[in-house]
């Protein structure tokens, strides 16, 4: 039987490449959308031209915890998991901290935090159940790291995510399954508004490698911690940025 990965909100951007990454190393691959179903199809259909079996669910993390239960219908489904990719997520809303209202808070953080916290537990449940170990990566971001101004929502969301990395990645160890974290810095994603666009051909002075990255970039770091080749790591966030947080000494002198 092949080995199972679930990634969430794999309709696009990171998820959808992450996905199709997965099931090019031998994943069979759980797909999750909130709204896109087209894109959450083409992303089977991806998987499946690889020779892969997927499924694909509504998942809805604004919802919880009632919306975790898709991780069980696609484990169900597929025979088990051992990956799991947190990668849904909301960048909105930006704006100041002192007009920011409480149900936009929330929301903010019932996706970004709590969603990733739910879908966690139900499938690390399974990897224990089933005695073999897991893989459990979360896509954070460089503002899990450093602040943002007009984004306290995102940033807490961000933070809190990395400390739950690694906090899991302790409590999890004995089973055999290990927790990282993935930190994207600026992607050509629906979310940045550039999906169509070759990230190549962006000029980005402000950046040390001149260019955003591009989703593939990202969905390979996560392949590389599911597999065996990162069995030494756990409980780490790995910053992806094309030396963005490089330049924060850079632009105060």
């Amino acid at each position: 039987m092949s080995p199972v990965a679930i990634v969430t909100a794999s309709d696009s951007g990171i998820g959808q490449e992450t996905a199709k990454a997965l099931a090019e190393a031998g994943y069979d691959v759980g797909i999750t959308y909130h709204e896109d179903e087209a894109g959450a199809r083409e992303t089977l259909e991806a998987v499946e031209g690889v020779g892969r079996r997927g499924e694909i669910r509504r998942l809805d993390l604004t919802d919880p915890p009632g919306a975790a239960g898709m991780i069980d219908e696609l484990a169900e489904a597929l025979g088990g998991v051992d990956v799991l990719v947190n990668n849904a997520g909301t960048g909105d809303p930006t704006g100041d901290f002192l007009e920011l209202s409480y149900e936009e808070w929330r929301k903010v953080l019932s996706t970004n935090l709590d969603g990733a916290f739910l879908c966690s537990q139900r499938a690390a449940r399974r990897m224990v159940g089933a005695g073999s170990g897991g893989r459990i990566v979360n896509i954070t971001s460089v503002h899990e790291h450093v602040p943002r101004a007009g984004a306290s929502a995102y940033c807490a969301s961000k933070g809190g995510l990395g400390l739950l990395t690694k906090v899991m990645a302790m409590e999890l160890a004995p089973h055999g399954i290990r927790v990282n974290a993935v930190a994207p810095g600026e992607i050509s994603t629906p979310m940045t508004g550039a999906e169509d666009t070759d990230p190549t051909t962006i000029e980005k002075q402000n950046l040390p490698l001149g260019r955003p990255g591009h989703a593939r970039e990202i969905a390979s770091f996560v392949v590389f911690l599911a597999s065996d080749q990162a069995s030494y790591a756990t409980g780490q966030s790995y910053v992806v940025d094309g030396g963005l947080m490089l330049m924060a000494a850079q632009l105060s002198s």
